[in-house]
């Protein structure tokens, strides 16, 4: 497979998967754009082996090793593309092996104690992805700019979690931390049933605080882009920063349908960051 051949097609895997995240990709000049889709595809790739039914140990390890041989390529197009792209951009090694990492944790637990546990997961599967998406954006100041991008990926990923939860429990997932479970007196029964009670919207609140405050932070990288680059950025934050606001409005019953925006209400949640 080309290069060219290989960009074509994370391209459409990006158009196709990537309902909020396509938003911001489309606003990049062509490479980083493309850079970018192959890094997106990357991290989807890696999330369906997570998620599958029969978590596919043995297939994340053998992606883990051929991240190790890049810019080797095994010919499948999300690697010739993601190989192209790290030899175009400075993007960190670590990163692409810590979303590897996060999805390997997937496999052998569900569960996490503390916020401070589960933090560690959503900095190898998210932080990192922003870390390695800046490195294409080309800040110009990398050392300033890789700890807000990890913090921005921790705030979108908090929201996915809150957006997420019943369909992580299908998976026999639960990633609200297990103490703040217990402080406000939700069970997991509780969330089973789906059951919105005061003692749930106070723990989403509390989950929806943690959001907003990493999203403040997070957003000073905005600041370090050039025009276009900050404008991509802002639009995949305007569109979490919706989700938040839509979840928000509703009760925190982020049961009865998955949080979503239509196109009018994304434009109006990026115009309203």
């Amino acid at each position: 497979m080309t290069t060219r051949e290989a960009y074509a097609e994370v391209g459409r895997i990006t158009r196709r998967e990537a309902r909020n995240f396509a938003w911001g990709i489309a606003l990049l000049p062509g490479p980083k754009r493309r850079a970018v889709t192959a890094l997106y595809a990357f991290a989807r790739a890696v999330d369906d082996l997570a998620d599958s039914t029969s978590p596919a140990r043995g297939e994340l390890e053998r992606l883990r090793r051929d991240v190790e041989a890049l810019p080797a390529s095994d010919g499948t197009a999300v690697l010739t593309a993601l190989a192209d792209a790290v030899v175009r951009y400075p993007i960190p090694r670590p990163t692409l092996l810590d979303l590897v990492d996060g999805a390997l944790m997937d496999c052998e637990r569900g569960r996490y104690e503390t916020w401070g546990d589960l933090r560690e997961y959503c900095r190898r599967v998210a932080g990192a992805v922003g870390i390695a998406c800046t490195a294409v954006y080309g800040p110009n100041d990398p050392a300033r700019a890789e700890p807000l991008a990890e913090t921005l990926g921790l705030a979108l990923q908090q929201i996915n979690i809150m957006r997420d939860v019943a369909e992580d429990w299908g998976l026999g997932r639960v990633y609200l931390p297990q103490d703040e479970l217990e402080q406000f007196g939700v069970s997991e029964e509780d969330i089973a049933a789906g059951r919105i009670s005061a003692e749930w919207r106070a723990l989403m609140e509390h989950q929806a605080a943690r959001a907003e405050e990493l999203l403040r932070e997070g957003l000073a990288l905005l600041a370090l882009l050039d025009r276009r680059s900050a404008l991509c950025v802002r639009a995949f934050a305007g569109i979490y920063r919706g989700l938040l606001d839509q979840m928000r409005e509703r009760g925190y019953d982020v049961f009865s349908s998955r949080p979503s925006l239509s196109a009018a209400g994304k434009v109006k949640a990026v115009a309203a960051l």
